[in-house]
């Protein structure tokens, strides 16, 4: 009886904490985790592979992609550039992106490119990288 008992309490134990795992319905849906951002300042390090993408290494071990509107000429070429934004220098992930990247170059003076998106790799994206685009 008392073994009766017991599994008939897991059971009801089991479904009451199913059922209060799932919200009710009509609920509203829970919160998306918030955007990852950084900022300027922070950034330790960069690397291109090509003319579209930049690699920042934000402190210790934080990596984001920077996607940009066009090529941006020798970006994979540089030793130095700037990251610049006209609202704040807090940089956040996404499509909705106001930053440049400003390259100076000897022959084609300053150049700005346009950030479309930003975002933060996983460290299994960063540990695939190729050993050239690792910030």
């Amino acid at each position: 009886m008392k073994m009766l008992a017991s599994a008939a309490f897991a059971i009801a134990a089991g479904l009451a904490l199913s059922a209060s795992a799932q919200p009710p319905p009509g609920a509203p849906a829970p919160p998306k985790p918030k955007a990852s951002c950084f900022w300027v300042s922070r950034v330790e390090n960069f690397a291109a592979v090509d003319q579209d993408n930049l690699y920042l290494r934000v402190g210790i071990s934080d990596v984001y992609r920077l996607r940009l509107f066009a090529t941006c000429l020798d970006l994979d070429w540089v030793h130095r550039l700037a990251l610049v934004s006209r609202s704040s220098s807090l940089i956040c992930e996404g499509s909705n992106v106001d930053a440049q990247v400003v390259v100076r170059d000897v022959a084609m003076g300053r150049q700005r490119c346009q950030v479309t998106e930003v975002r933060k790799l996983t460290p299994d994206e960063v540990a695939a990288l190729p050993k050239g685009a690792r910030p």
